[in-house]
């Protein structure tokens, strides 16, 4: 078993937690992490940030407010043009 040590499973955490570091790197950044409790930290941080993004990004605003925004728009639009 060999430890990839901190450095590079920090260098390749954002690959890693994306799935896109091959099965050999993949192992040993498993196990740095698993041994390694700062490097863990960081990779949760990371994971979670990652998470929190991604779920904003599916939101949408209400109905309501997104009927407003839209209607606001197009009444600039028209006493703009």
């Amino acid at each position: 078993m060999t430890d990839c040590g901190c450095e590079k499973a920090r260098r390749d955490l954002e690959e890693y937690l994306r799935d896109e570091v091959c099965k050999t790197e993949h192992t040993d950044i498993a196990e740095h992490l698993a041994k390694c409790p700062a490097c863990r930290d960081e990779a949760l941080v990371a994971k979670t940030l990652t998470e929190v993004v991604a779920r904003a990004c599916r939101e949408t605003a209400p109905e309501q407010l997104r009927d407003q925004v839209l209607a606001r728009l197009r009444t600039a639009q028209a006493t703009h043009h």
